[in-house]
């Protein structure tokens, strides 16, 4: 075999070569042009049998064929390149232009064109740097095309009822994942199995997210997680491919993606609505913590019990100012009485001033006219005089039946806002020894002497027994159990030691108590 440096001579014997029309004298055979390119064909494969080349890939064009045909140049040349559809199909990376490759084969001629080719049989990419080129090659189109902007982040749910995982089955992931979630709130798994690396990862994660959103009803997560561990820049490859990164900016269902580990960054991270370092910390995103929602809800609970009674506190002092504002019933009666009295005395002032002018005038008429004409007018005067009599004093007795009725208006309403009415319809006042107002059983514990004070003035005296338990009995939840009649105090030993205490209207509808009437029982005790 010829290396690669070596040269064929040029007087090196053809292949077949004829003499056709070579004249006597002449050494050098004559070649047709499929015999030279024959010959130049198998020079070529017999001298470059099996080569490694690396350059640029320029021109890539596959027609439908199957075929890849491509251009590999440097600085200074450019060798053509074929690669057949069998070999095409079992590529595993995507030639692009621009991309630094080391292609693998044999070199070979093709004599329509006259040209020399090389026949790739493997094609990798020049190291991590040509990765990485590539990476920000695709990172920049996609960029442009807008799959990584903010405007189509989605929000994940506060806490999901479903989420589905996209992972390996069989790795410790699913385990990290599924035991992180059921620490913190545990929630329903699904999981999409699926190859992390290799070459069909690609397609089945693309595929997986597709079919996520394609499910309906019950079956559709809330939230979905892609995961792996770490690896190298080859291993997480298929995170950069085309097909992954625009199934998760198509996604309908907001996506984490949970690839490698912190340091390790593909193009699914940008396409994702959310970035998690590892699959524990996407576990961590996508639920709360149950424990820390709890407490949070108590402590929600009590900052609004707090801000109800402060609210009830302040509406109580507003209504008992209010209360004490209020003018008195009677006072109010007092004041229209004193009205009615000055209005009553300026009529009856008027119409004497009004009779002394009428007096005047008769006399002066009585004393210029004839008596029989000073009569009749007289009596006209006396019919006018009678009318308007008759007028005033249905005015005055229509305004005083106004007054009487609004004046029984507010006898009534002060009546049925005072605390005998309300001792009238059977209800009580309970007091201490020390004239102290019992407004719960704390205020009366066992053994405390009290004052019952009765409609009409009547009084009993008692001794508390104590307070009741709840669900005793209805009836003898309220007096019975505080009051205690003693047979030996006298109503009116009870009553010259009573101190009346004045009480408010608005302090009055709480501090009345029912009095259960039980003559038998009052008896026998």
């Amino acid at each position: 075999m010829m290396s690669k440096s070596s040269k064929p001579s040029p007087s090196a014997p053809a292949v077949g070569a004829p003499a056709v029309g070579a004249p006597p004298s002449d050494n050098v055979p004559i070649w047709s042009v499929s015999e030279i390119a024959a010959a130049v064909r198998q020079r070529i494969k017999d001298g470059f049998q099996r080569v490694r080349v690396r350059g640029e890939l320029g021109r890539v064009t596959q027609p439908q064929s199957g075929h890849l045909y491509v251009d590999i140049k440097d600085d200074h040349a450019v060798l053509a390149g074929v690669m057949w559809r069998d070999v095409a199909q079992r590529l595993r990376l995507k030639p692009e232009a621009g991309m630094e490759v080391v292609c693998s084969g044999r070199l070979d001629a093709y004599a329509p064109q006259s040209r020399y080719q090389l026949v790739i049989e493997e094609m990798e990419l020049a190291g991590a740097g040509a990765l990485m080129a590539q990476l920000e090659t695709r990172r920049r189109q996609f960029a442009a095309e807008g799959l990584f902007a903010a405007e189509r982040k989605q929000a994940l749910p506060f806490l999901p009822d479903l989420i589905g995982v996209i992972t390996s089955p069989s790795g410790a992931v699913i385990r990290d994942i599924a035991q992180r979630i059921g620490a913190r709130f545990p929630r329903r798994l699904v999981v999409w199995p699926v190859r992390v690396q290799g070459e069909s990862c690609a397609a089945e994660v693309a595929r997986a997210i597709e079919g996520f959103n394609a499910k309906r009803g019950a079956a559709r997560p809330d939230v979905l997680i892609v995961a792996r561990g770490g690896g190298s820049l080859e291993d997480l490859w298929g995170f950069n491919d085309e097909a992954v990164v625009r199934a998760a900016a198509a996604s309908k269902i907001p996506l984490v993606s949970a690839i490698g580990h912190e340091t390790d960054r593909v193009l699914l991270d940008e396409a994702a609505d959310e970035r998690a370092a590892t699959p524990s910390a996407a576990a961590e995103r996508v639920v709360p913590v149950r424990a820390q929602l709890l407490d949070q809800t108590e402590s929600f609970a009590l900052r609004l019990r707090r801000a109800a009674r402060r609210f009830l506190a302040h509406k109580q002092t507003a209504l008992t100012a209010a209360v004490r504002g209020l003018v008195s019933p009677h006072e109010i009666l007092l004041a229209r009485a004193q009205r009615l009295d000055e209005l009553s005395a300026r009529a009856r002032r008027s119409l004497a001033q009004h009779a002394r002018g009428l007096r005047a005038r008769y006399d002066v008429l009585a004393a210029r006219a004839p008596l029989r004409l000073l009569a009749a007018q007289l009596d006209r005067a006396a019919a006018r005089f009678g009318g308007a009599a008759r007028r005033f004093q249905r005015t005055l007795a229509h305004a005083l039946e106004a007054r009487t009725q609004r004046l029984s208006e507010l006898q009534r309403a002060l009546n049925l806002l005072g605390h005998e009415s309300v001792l009238q319809r059977g209800f009580a006042l309970v007091f201490t020894d020390s004239e102290r107002l019992v407004r719960a059983a704390a205020d009366a514990p066992a053994g405390t002497r009290l004052r019952v004070q009765l409609a009409q003035d009547d009084q009993l005296a008692a001794r508390s027994e104590g307070a009741l338990r709840i669900g005793e009995g209805a009836l003898r939840t309220t007096v019975p159990r505080t009051r205690k009649v003693i047979a030996s105090a006298p109503v009116s030993a009870v009553n010259s030691r009573r101190r009346r205490r004045p009480q408010t209207a608005a302090g009055q509808s709480d501090l009345f108590m029912r009095e259960e009437r039980d003559g038998s029982r009052d008896e026998s005790q």
